[in-house]
């Protein structure tokens, strides 16, 4: 049986044809994590709204009685409504049959136009409105992996026999902020493809014909082996499977760092393709600092400590002393008024804070109501409340507070004051292990809390995120879960909240162990 090549399936080709070949043959060999399949349904949420976008419309998407989607009926019902003169139709769906081979797409939005049809890509990502000219060189770099995606479709319908006018990018609208209803012509941008696409499209014959072949294959062997193009432009999902051969750690577990000096994929790449895969292999370099470290530390089962550093850290300390935490739910689409696209809008935050040095460590907690109502107002009023002016606030990997804070200040200019005095005064729990100040084995090269914690506190029960609630475990969780309450069952929505209070407790909690274990260590003879 011939399969078909589809436009997701010739774009993972376009990455990696093994990628390709792995996802039909191997598919359960391919890792998803949470926050990809959080993005499908996000761009599932936009594509159904930008239906919308040039008025009334025809979505011809059809479904067999088991619940699969009848591509036959589609490419039927698309020729009916082309026909019947249908300005706009959503899932216009088209195959194009060559020695057997075929090619099958479905257009987000096909619409009409004087001379034949444009072809409407819509994607979740967004843009400002002055990046749809495509002038900046970021941007063009941004939107070029849908090129090959909208060429696929344009060179497929022109194989049908259909006319394409325009090839276009729907992104939604970074400078928008929502004012009453949504206005769905400034919550999108439409972005003019045809300078990428045509430079795509005079390759899709021959790319397409050899993405065939690869479908056809009978193995992987021959198959592209790992490389850059593994993380560009996504992450591969068969990353594991493919790295299968690699010693545990490998120079691909080598801490990244930032900036110029990073130890970019690129570079770590470049060390695998001289045979400098293992730490072992790797000693007999100097790659960076931190790095370097990692590796000596991992080999002699060493624990680093810069009593130095932690010391010019823990002086930035006075009391009152604070430590924060926020949880957040991501809203693709602004639900609320002032806020836009993508924004995290703050739902929750956890207190743990000493008055004076020596004294007793108390709790405060803010968890917004849970009837869909925007929950920052009450939530900036609390924060204000709870944290005094001109005090230590420690919070870890704090750009995240502190922009969380910023948004509400600039929502609410009331608050801004006292608000922003509360993000001046915030330091970040994490500076002391990004600069390399304490590191363990145990830690595997990264330094988020959720690394640090366990490899600091191995036994300690009290700090084990596993032993919390399944409902919420990670932020990823918290995330979701809590725009979902509102419709839960009144039991359910009681035990859901009380997760949610108990895993923000836990990261504030958590925060106060570790700058404990800081000035244990610290005060070590």
């Amino acid at each position: 049986m011939t399969t078909a090549l589809s436009k997701s399936r010739y774009t993972k080709y376009c990455q990696c044809p093994k990628a390709l070949w792995l996802s039909i043959n191997k598919p359960d060999e391919a890792t998803v994590d949470a926050a990809v399949e959080a993005r499908f349904a996000e761009g599932n949420v936009v594509g159904d709204l930008a239906m919308q976008l040039f008025g009334p419309f025809v979505e011809v998407t059809t479904h067999t009685e088991d619940g699969r989607l009848d591509i036959g009926a589609m490419i039927r019902r698309t020729k009916d409504e082309m026909e019947r003169g249908t300005g706009v139709i959503c899932e216009a769906s088209f195959s194009y049959n060559k020695d057997g081979q075929s090619n099958y797409c479905a257009v987000d939005i096909l619409r009409r136009t004087p001379t034949g049809w444009a072809i409407y890509e819509v994607k979740s990502t967004t843009c400002h409105v002055a990046d749809i000219a495509l002038t900046d060189s970021k941007i063009r770099e941004k939107v070029q992996k849908y090129a090959s995606d909208i060429a696929f479709q344009r060179w497929v319908l022109e194989q049908c026999g259909v006319n394409v006018t325009g090839t276009y990018l729907v992104m939604l609208n970074k400078d928008y902020v929502k004012q009453g209803e949504l206005c769905l012509a400034d919550l999108f941008n439409v972005v003019d493809m045809k300078e990428l696409v045509d430079a795509e499209y005079v390759k899709v014959p021959n790319a397409s014909a050899r993405a065939h072949k690869v479908l056809e294959a009978e193995g992987e062997d021959g198959l592209k082996e790992i490389g850059t193009h593994c993380f560009h432009p996504y992450k591969c999902a068969f990353w594991g499977y493919c790295t299968r051969h690699l010693p545990s750690p490998s120079v691909f577990d080598v801490y990244g760092g930032q900036g110029r000096a990073a130890f970019s994929t690129a570079k770590k790449m470049e060390c695998y393709n001289k045979g400098l895969v293992s730490f072992q292999q790797l000693s007999t370099l100097s790659i960076g600092k931190i790095q370097d470290m990692q590796i000596h530390c991992t080999l002699n089962d060493d624990i680093y400590i810069d009593k130095k550093g932690l010391l010019k850290f823990l002086d930035k300390v006075t009391y009152p002393l604070y430590f924060l935490d926020f949880e957040t739910m991501q809203q693709v689409l602004p639900q609320y008024d002032g806020t836009h696209p993508y924004q995290q809008v703050t739902f929750q935050y956890s207190l743990h804070y000493i008055e004076h040095e020596g004294g007793e460590l108390k709790h405060k907690a803010c968890l917004a109501k849970s009837d869909g109502s925007n929950p920052l107002r009450a939530l900036a009023e609390a924060l204000c409340n709870d944290i005094p002016m001109n005090v230590c606030t420690m919070a870890y990997n704090d750009p995240f507070e502190k922009g969380r804070i910023e948004e509400m200040a600039k929502t609410f200019p009331d608050l801004a004051a006292h608000l922003l005095n509360i993000r001046d005064g915030i330091i970040d729990l994490l500076t002391p292990f990004r600069q390399g100040c304490y590191y363990t084995p145990a830690m595997g090269g990264s330094f988020s809390i959720k690394s640090v914690l366990p490899a600091l506190f191995p036994d300690d029960e009290e700090l084990n995120y596993h032993n919390l609630n399944p409902l919420v475990q990670n932020g990823g969780h918290a995330m979701t879960i809590f725009p979902k309450i509102k419709d839960m069952p009144h039991d359910e929505a009681l035990a859901a909240r009380k997760a949610l209070l108990d895993y923000c407790h836990l990261d504030t909690l958590a925060m106060v162990r570790v700058w404990e274990k800081l000035k244990e260590v610290v005060a070590r003879p």
